[in-house]
């Protein structure tokens, strides 16, 4: 856990307890603007599966924007929050390969 991880925890933890006195349509636009940020310093830092699951729960922010009711909205905010745990997850655990790492070895 770095220091990003741990401004993503007290940033959640803040809009999470701001959801009580603030409606729910700025609560979640207010946390896909902070995913948002998360999602640029992981991609700046080198870690752009990280990068990528951050940004994938910033369209899952959105789809609760659009309005959680909908049906397809709320398949769409479900497979962003999948895809968006399991990038997250996999490029945390090594699992997803680093394909953005340029090799100094010539191929001839």
């Amino acid at each position: 856990m770095d220091w990003i991880d741990a401004v993503a925890v007290v940033g959640i933890v803040v809009l999470a307890v701001s959801a009580t006195a603030l409606e729910t349509i700025v609560v979640a636009a207010a946390l896909g603007g902070f995913m948002l940020s998360l999602s640029v310093w992981r991609l700046y830092g080198g870690r752009p599966w990280e990068a990528l699951g951050w940004f994938a729960w910033v369209g899952a922010a959105a789809m609760v924007v659009l309005g959680p009711g909908n049906p397809p909205v709320l398949v769409a905010f479900v497979i962003a929050a999948i895809v968006g745990a399991m990038a997250l997850l996999g490029g945390r655990f090594g699992i997803l390969v680093d394909v953005w790492s340029v090799d100094d070895r010539r191929v001839e």
